[in-house]
């Protein structure tokens, strides 16, 4: 566009703004409205800017009028029209020839809930394309590799409700990996190299070529059958790339190295393993992955894969890049909690500070509200923070239909001076208020209970409504009767607490999301439920039963 042509557009858009806001139009308005509706222009803008300056400048001395006659002699303005934002997740490109995706986890611990988005959006991908979904376990590194975590993958992956149609471990590919370097070094796409390390490094930085990079495929290869007897660190085999790279890291990247390290799986057979950049690439080609959703850390290694493809005539699958994912108030390094749990600071993976699936599991988060919260984060490039706030807030509107319970947590014993032996009776309150079909649940009332500490009241005057029973006052820490009505309860503004039968108390340990432990006594109807269920404490909140043994309870607390 010529500086005529820029001028004209630039005045068109300040007699929109002008007209619209009584003849004065705003420079940063305008220059907005330029850049939304023009993209192409947004590297002028040096020079639009000081020109939006002078037009708006000339506009605004215009009279209203004036203003609104010289935009219809531009031809007018019609506002674009609004595209409506489509919710859920964006179309695949070429999907024509079918889809193929992979969840590529590594074994260095459990699933923690950074890896359910990735799990999650590749099987709601392959789900609305009728594709496949591929596990690739990727344990190249024996030194990483934690080996309870090939099954607690599985388990994570099954509680998440993601289903694959294909598992692979890479430790068992190893042969194929090297058939491919084999076949890299006979292109002439990749070459031994001894250069010790931080001369390497030099070189690297310096954008120079090491002297091994133009040895013949024959000296290569012979060096490549050695490999496997030299010592760690003595030799590497690296994917030629351009050594100018504006990157340094994506100069020359190693694809293979010696470990040696016992792996799990293999024992001491193998010395010789590839760097996760060339087994990915391997595996991504010969398993037919056409679409590969990862984070956009992984910018540089699409761009190191992407020499290999090429080298070896490959056609790349289509990359979707999605931003970070970070969570308040967790702990998300899989060798962080891997150490705290060793040290003793943690008391497992499922520790409710953590944040692995199933400590998340374990507090009765349901897999449904983090697949629901993955979805709406999406494959959006930004980073994303996940807050407990908007997991519970999803979670809660899964839990409206579970049984409720009375809790006094911490207990207080108290015992009702001057109770009537006609209110000594039982109370019947319904499981759930929505479902009278379930039944009730029966607390035997009488003078010797358990009422929540917190609840106890300051002022002896002050009226408390034990629900569905009495109201009580407490003085100098004993209880006495007060009356019975439930409707002077409320004109008196009586708070209404919960209580537990002395004679008939559960015992109960509720883990805290911190860590801590409350002991508390819970009603004995509570005692039917089974390890697993998640009911409601009325007036406190959702949680777990994780164990009962001998009439005791531990629940783990979710939220309120």
């Amino acid at each position: 566009m010529d500086s005529v042509n820029l001028r004209q557009l630039v005045c068109k858009y300040a007699l929109v703004n002008a007209t619209g806001h009584s003849g004065q139009a705003q420079n940063g308005a305008v220059m907005g409205m330029i850049m939304a509706n023009h993209p192409e222009l947004r590297s002028r803008g040096k020079e639009i800017g000081p020109l939006t300056g002078q037009v708006v400048a000339q506009v605004n001395k215009m009279t209203l009028e004036a203003q609104q006659q010289k935009l219809e002699e531009l031809g007018g303005y019609q506002a674009p029209e609004r595209k409506e934002e489509t919710k859920g997740l964006p179309e695949l490109p070429n999907t024509d020839k079918g889809v193929v995706l992979r969840f590529a986890p590594n074994p260095s611990g459990p699933l923690h809930i950074g890896h359910a988005r990735a799990a999650v959006l590749n099987q709601e991908y392959q789900e609305r394309y009728g594709g496949k979904l591929i596990l690739r376990v990727e344990d190249t590194d024996p030194r990483r590799v934690y080996p309870p975590a090939y099954d607690m993958i599985r388990e994570d992956l099954t509680w998440l409700g993601v289903k694959w149609q294909e598992e692979v471990v890479q430790s068992q590919r190893l042969e194929i990996y090297y058939q491919m370097a084999e076949e890299a070094i006979g292109k002439g796409a990749a070459y031994m190299c001894t250069c010790p390390g931080d001369q390497f490094k030099k070189l690297k930085d310096a954008g120079e070529a090491c002297p091994h990079r133009e040895m013949t495929v024959e000296e290569n290869l012979s060096l490549w059958e050695k490999m496997p007897t030299l010592a760690e660190g003595e030799v590497v085999l690296r994917v030629k790339t351009d050594l100018k790279h504006k990157n340094p890291a994506i100069r020359d990247w190693v694809a293979m190295r010696i470990v040696d390290y016992p792996h799990p799986l293999q024992g001491e057979k193998y010395r010789v393993y590839p760097m996760m950049n060339f087994s990915v690439a391997v595996d991504d080609h010969l398993l037919g992955v056409t679409h590969v959703l990862r984070g956009k850390d992984h910018l540089a290694n699409t761009e190191k894969q992407g020499y290999l493809y090429r080298h070896l005539g490959w056609e790349e699958p289509h990359y979707t890049h999605y931003g970070r994912l970070k969570m308040d108030d967790v702990a998300l390094s899989t060798s962080r909690a891997k150490e705290g749990i060793e040290e003793g600071d943690y008391t497992g993976w499922d520790d409710p500070r953590l944040g692995t699936l199933r400590a998340i599991a374990r507090r009765g988060i349901q897999p449904e509200s983090i697949r629901e919260l993955m979805n709406e984060i999406g494959v959006k490039i930004a980073d994303s923070t996940v807050t407990w706030k908007k997991i519970y807030g999803l979670n809660r509107g899964l839990l409206e239909e579970v049984n409720r319970y009375f809790l006094a947590i911490p207990g207080q014993r108290i015992r009702i001076e001057g109770l009537p032996d006609d209110l000594k009776r039982p109370v019947e309150r319904p499981l759930h208020p929505d479902h009278p079909e379930r039944g009730m649940r029966t607390l035997n009332f009488e003078e010797r209970l358990y009422i929540p500490s917190a609840d106890l009241p300051h002022d002896p005057e002050k009226v408390i409504r034990l629900i569905d029973a009495v109201n009580i006052t407490i003085q100098d820490g004993e209880a006495h009767y007060h009356s019975t009505s439930h409707q002077e309860a409320r004109e008196i503004g009586a708070p209404a607490i919960q209580w537990v039968p002395m004679r008939d108390k559960k015992l109960v340990e509720l883990v805290m999301p911190d860590g801590t432990i409350q002991t508390g006594y819970a009603e004995a109807d509570t005692y039917q439920e089974e390890v697993g269920d998640v009911v409601q404490f009325e007036r406190l909140g959702f949680a777990r039963l994780d164990e009962k043994y001998l009439g005791k309870m531990t629940f783990y607390f979710a939220h309120k």
